[in-house]
């Protein structure tokens, strides 16, 4: 079922994408895809010729992208993006969609930068996108909502509602309401929270200064009119 979700709510999303590619393109390959899910961005990579390593904590999400793969040159690893240990070292470790900003705060965001910068080659990049700041809403206050996302597999409904984003003692929370309608007339609601971390690209170079990783530039990747924008902070080992 993750994978049903997971696909309807991130993998249609390719703003990002162009992005992706030119900073590898930029400083090559081996890369690192951290939160991989299904694959999004780690197999737009590889059919671009890219080795690419897709890390996530989430078995049944790595299961379909390794079936998606096929014979493309991807390795998938079940693992935290914390406590990950891996034998190879990269020239590139991507953290999409502002993967950062589920870790826990700055001793989350200090763990993972400390891995990341120890499985990075000589001079090898970690991108990172983040979110500064979220448009708020909330439906129970009368506020307009966007649309669902809707998908029909294998004759079920999925759909997935944001309801509400709201600010909350540091960060903010993302509120979908999940919706399933089966062959036979059978309807399930459920409610999905997200915690998302305020985070700033400043905040961000400092902290990773502190894990000796030096900032060298900061990309954006615009909004559209489903996704907030992302500002993609680029730090050098």
């Amino acid at each position: 079922m993750s994978v049903v979700w997971h696909d309807l709510e991130c993998g249609r999303y390719a703003e990002d994408l162009e992005l992706w590619r030119s900073v590898v393109r930029e400083h090559g390959d081996p890369v690192l895809d951290i939160g991989a899910g299904t694959g999004r961005v780690t197999l737009d990579l590889a059919r671009h010729g890219y080795r690419v390593t897709a890390l996530d904590r989430d078995p049944e999400l790595l299961a379909e992208l390794a079936q998606r793969a096929g014979e493309l040159d991807v390795e998938t690893v079940v693992a935290d993006a914390r406590e990950f240990e891996h034998p190879d070292r990269f020239a590139v470790c991507l953290v999409p969609m502002q993967t950062i900003q589920l870790l826990g705060g700055v001793e989350g965001r200090r763990r993972f930068l400390e891995r990341a910068k120890r499985h990075l080659l000589d001079g090898g990049v970690v991108a990172i996108a983040i979110s500064e700041v979220f448009e708020l809403f909330d439906v129970s206050g009368g506020a307009a909502a966007p649309l669902p996302d809707i998908c029909e597999l294998d004759g079920i409904v999925y759909s997935s509602h944001p309801t509400a984003v709201r600010a909350e003692a540091g960060g903010y929370v993302l509120e979908r309401r999940r919706e399933t309608v089966t062959v036979d007339g059978t309807r399930s609601v459920a409610r999905d929270l997200i915690h998302l971390d305020r985070l700033t690209g400043e905040e961000l170079e400092q902290e990773a200064a502190a894990c000796g990783l030096i900032p060298i530039e900061i990309r954006t990747v615009p909004p559209t009119e489903d996704h907030v924008g992302s500002e993609v902070v680029i730090l050098r080992a």
